[in-house]
């Protein structure tokens, strides 16, 4: 099979198969990425852990903070406790719902974690309209900046300037 079909394969399957968890497998919750294909999860349960993403979603499927995925525990693992077996979009999670599958713990964080992100969005178009040709990267942390920090440099900038011109004359 070639890498094209490979890839034609698995994005049909993750997109198109609607699966459910079976025996051991869990719904979990993407934190990060560690790199190597690592990736830290949380279960329902507040539980943190490492998982891996097996070789046939490596680059064909992405995945990012705050995505769900099914995983199945795996036996030979310290720190890297299970496997990726299936990544969830919006489409499986809604039909897990129907099926009362989803956990409960993961239904409100979403949408805290949505509105999160739109008062962070309305805060920054609100606070920059210059920028607002500038897309809104949602896989990292916003971190709100103080407009204290600005006044003191513009004090510190206007005192040096008066020193300049009192050295002048």
């Amino acid at each position: 099979m070639s890498k094209t079909t490979k890839k034609k394969y698995v994005s049909k399957e993750v997109l198109e198969d609607y699966v459910q968890p079976e025996g051991q497998q869990k719904i979990a919750r993407i934190l990060n990425g560690r790199g190597n294909n690592l990736h830290e999860v949380q279960l329902p349960s507040r539980e943190q852990f490492l998982v891996s993403m097996p070789t046939k979603f490596r680059r064909s499927v992405w995945i990012k903070r705050g995505d769900f995925v099914i995983i199945e525990p795996i036996e030979e693992g310290n720190k890297v406790k299970a496997e990726i077996i299936h990544i969830l979009y919006s489409k499986q999670i809604k039909h897990l719902k129907k099926e009362g599958m989803w956990p409960e713990e993961f239904g409100e964080e979403k949408k805290t974690d949505i509105q999160k992100v739109e008062r962070v969005v309305d805060r920054q178009m609100e606070s920059e309209e210059e920028d607002a040709d500038l897309f809104v990267n949602t896989n990292r942390r916003q971190i709100e900046r103080e407009e204290q920090e600005d006044e003191e440099e513009d004090d510190d900038d206007e005192d040096e300037e008066e020193e300049v011109e009192q050295e002048v004359n």
